[in-house]
């Protein structure tokens, strides 16, 4: 097992009445993208600033690289990069001299002209951040958050606003910044973005941690049921079989979705439902499996949707 370079335990935050972390516990390893994935407003943000030594804590422990970024944060500053969602620069101010004053704050910082080549925006160097597009800010955030040459970076909400493509482009650098050799902690309430770039991850919900393992993991813990929808031929009456298929032992749910009859049940679900069905002359026009992904684990464990509202 790799080395945990993040080390996170029992963390609490309250702003007046408002309990933002409420008990969060994770750890993260040398080397993986670790993703912190939650509805709108469940202490994602406010945990990585926490982790950052940005915010004082209330209770629990923080270790990063064996530091405690609440007691020291200065300790950690050469080797955490950050990236906050609501971190802004000056308008006026060009992306040659935004990455040379952030380097300018480091002992040993990385070339600036590299970090622009590495990232796409060496032709952007003169250029206003205020004149950016939307995908070359997230570029330039990602490069502020290198130019330190961190261990560990912090990326918060990164492609929130991008359009398709450009989310894409900054997954695969962020896949590259990773392969060259550092520690990412991504924050996102994104689905599709943690099932791509996460190897592992939290669920955060109401300032707790209310799911972690890998992507694959999570998917896999509540497979024990499954789910299939089939379409019936247009001369069977529906509505016997619907009772009849819920009456089956196997069968948990059985309803009726445009054409289709969903059913869902143990893994004996669906060899029950075809012989119910061949032994009444039935023979289903399609049948297809429904796969559980990490949007239904989502769901299951914070009961919001997956664009952050609150069922």
């Amino acid at each position: 097992m790799s080395e945990s370079i993040v080390e996170i335990a029992n963390l609490h935050k309250r702003y007046g009445g408002t309990q933002a972390v409420a008990d969060v516990s994770l750890e993260v390893r040398r080397g993986e993208i670790f993703g912190i994935l939650g509805p709108n407003g469940a202490g994602k943000t406010t945990t990585v600033e926490l982790l950052a030594g940005l915010r004082q804590a209330d209770g629990g422990t923080i270790r990063v690289l064996g530091v405690d970024p609440q007691r020291d944060p200065a300790a950690i500053r050469e080797s955490l990069g950050i990236q906050l969602q609501a971190s802004r620069l000056p308008a006026k101010i060009r992306v040659a001299e935004a990455l040379e004053l952030y380097a300018s704050f480091y002992a040993d910082p990385a070339d600036p002209a590299e970090l622009m080549a590495r990232l796409g925006l060496t032709s952007k160097a003169a250029t206003a951040f205020a004149n950016l597009s939307g995908g070359q800010q997230q570029r330039l955030s990602i490069a502020l958050a290198l130019v330190g040459n961190p261990e560990v970076a912090v990326l918060d909400e990164l492609t929130t606003g991008l359009d398709p493509q450009a989310r894409r482009d900054t997954w695969a650098l962020i896949e590259q910044v990773r392969d060259r050799g550092v520690t990412i902690v991504l924050v996102t309430h994104f689905m599709d973005e943690a099932e791509r770039l996460a190897d592992r991850l939290a669920i955060i919900d109401e300032g707790r941690v209310v799911a972690h393992g890998s992507p694959a993991e999570l998917v896999a813990a509540g497979d024990d049921d499954r789910t299939f929808r089939m379409r019936l031929p247009a001369e069977v009456a529906v509505s016997p079989v619907l009772d009849a298929l819920a009456a089956l032992a196997p069968v948990h749910t059985v309803t009726e979705v445009a054409d289709e009859i969903e059913v869902s049940g143990s893994r004996r679900a669906l060899p029950a439902v075809v012989l119910h069905l061949a032994e009444r002359d039935i023979v289903p026009d399609e049948i297809r499996t429904l796969t559980r992904t990490l949007e239904d684990v989502f769901v299951e464990v914070t009961q919001a949707h997956p664009d952050g509202v609150n069922a």
